[in-house]
């Protein structure tokens, strides 16, 4: 694994390094102040009244035999955890045990001014008092009350380094499992980054719908974009194979012309004419794909969409002549002039003329209305034809889509006349849809007006 470069290891080591900054400097205050008494309080003084309990027990202290002592603070020592001490004026325990240094320290300061005095320390409180009693004389008793912890945490208490020692390993673990916890989800993001690369479209991350983090947001905007992309490469994948389709029939066609004019001389006239055609409907294709794939364009030209509209709704007119359909055109515009570029807008609604002319029923009629909206301009195309499954209808303006019902090579078009009007009509800022009627489609065209 490279440690240079790797953000689990770099985001591990600043987690840990900034615990451990932090408990070190807590471990230092704790110390200090541990070791000083609480506020107000001197590390030694004279005490405050002493509890009933120990006034009791300096009593039996001052009165009982000397070999009843020992029993008495084993006594004590079992049923209140307070360890009592018994210090001559040499400072040595009357029992003979080994006495601690803060016990002697506090003892020392008692004399004949100061009867009584406590210091507080870091496992507990112990209280100085000076008795006296026939057999010894004078003596002082300290009262060590410490704080019952498990072993666990006196050993701690007594070993500064051991509480460091145990600090940075249990910060490290935690701190390790934070890291893990940030950097997973940016290392299955990678690794679906990568599986994408390979050709695995529908890979996507496990995300909750809504909510989380910052990550969750991440996870979901990278799973809209694997979506995107998969439907983009298998509609480009999907367009390859409909144009391959497409100029094989042509092209097959003109082979056999060809076959048949090398054979007989005397239809060679009109087999020349047919390939010519061919010819010229594989010119037309290939024109359409450079026009449903053009880029940006620029505005450089107006276009009144009522002289334009009215001229398309004559040529189709003538068109449909054959077939009994009528073109009709609706508005109460005088004018509606919008930007355009070159002949693209005329290409666009003649595609979606001939588009409806081609499915409405014999005898029908298409309906062309032009109405002024707040920011430009709407243009409805309305047929009687079959309509189109609710499902598809976001489909039909991809390049060679096919609908069962419509859009074969012999109901006119090579699924191409679509596609290009709405690339032309979003280049000119506006958008089209389609929805269904009663008795047909409508492609809804909205323009934004001119300057």
């Amino acid at each position: 694994m490279r440690l240079r470069g790797n953000l689990f290891v770099k985001v591990f080591i600043a987690f840990w390094l900034v615990t451990c900054a932090i408990l070190g400097s807590w471990m230092l205050t704790a110390d200090y102040f541990d070791s000083r008494p609480p506020a107000g309080v001197a590390g030694e003084q004279p005490a405050g009244p002493p509890h009933r309990f120990v006034l009791r027990m300096m009593y039996d202290l001052q009165s009982l035999a000397r070999e009843d002592l020992a029993p008495l603070i084993a006594e004590t020592r079992q049923r209140s955890g307070l360890e009592v001490y018994l210090l001559d004026h040499a400072g040595r325990d009357i029992l003979e045990r080994p006495v601690p240094d803060a016990v002697g320290t506090l003892a020392a300061q008692l004399d004949g001014r100061q009867r009584r005095a406590v210091r507080y320390a870091r496992d507990g409180r112990l209280v100085a008092y000076a008795l006296y009693r026939q057999d010894t004389g004078p003596l002082r008793a300290v009262f060590v009350h410490e704080h019952r912890r498990s072993p666990l945490l006196r050993a701690l208490g007594a070993s500064p380094a051991l509480r460091i020692v145990l600090a940075i390993l249990v910060s490290g673990l935690v701190c390790f499992a934070l890291s893990r916890l940030l950097t997973n989800r940016l290392k299955a993001l990678q690794q679906a980054a990568r599986r994408i690369a390979d050709g695995e479209l529908d890979t996507r991350l496990q995300v909750r719908e809504r909510g989380g983090d910052e990550t969750d947001e991440l996870a979901r905007d990278f799973n809209t974009m694997a979506a995107e992309l998969q439907a983009r490469i298998q509609s480009q994948r999907r367009l390859l194979s409909d144009v391959s389709h497409e100029l094989r029939s042509p092209l097959a066609r003109l082979r056999i012309a060809l076959a048949l004019a090398q054979q007989d001389d005397a239809g060679r006239a009109a087999h020349l004419a047919r390939i010519e055609q061919e010819a010229e409907r594989l010119e037309e294709l290939i024109g359409q794909l450079l026009s449903s794939q053009a880029g940006q364009v620029r505005l450089d030209s107006h276009v009144d969409l009522v002289a334009l509209l009215e001229r398309l709704c004559d040529d189709a007119g003538f068109e449909g002549q054959a077939r009994d359909t009528q073109v009709r055109f609706e508005s109460t515009l005088q004018q509606a002039v919008v930007r355009s570029s070159g002949d693209l807008l005329h290409k666009s609604f003649e595609n979606l003329l001939r588009n409806a002319l081609a499915h409405t029923a014999q005898g029908s009629t298409v309906r062309v209305t032009l109405a002024a909206t707040a920011g430009g301009f709407s243009v409805a195309v309305e047929d009687h034809g079959p309509g189109v499954p609710e499902g598809e209808l976001d489909n039909i303006f991809d390049a060679l889509y096919r609908v069962d019902t419509a859009r074969t090579r012999d109901s006119g078009g090579y699924g191409l006349g679509l596609s290009i009007a709405r690339r032309a009509i979003e280049q000119h800022g506006g958008s089209v849809r389609a929805r269904n009627t009663g008795s047909g489609l409508v492609v809804q065209v909205e323009l934004p007006a001119g300057d």
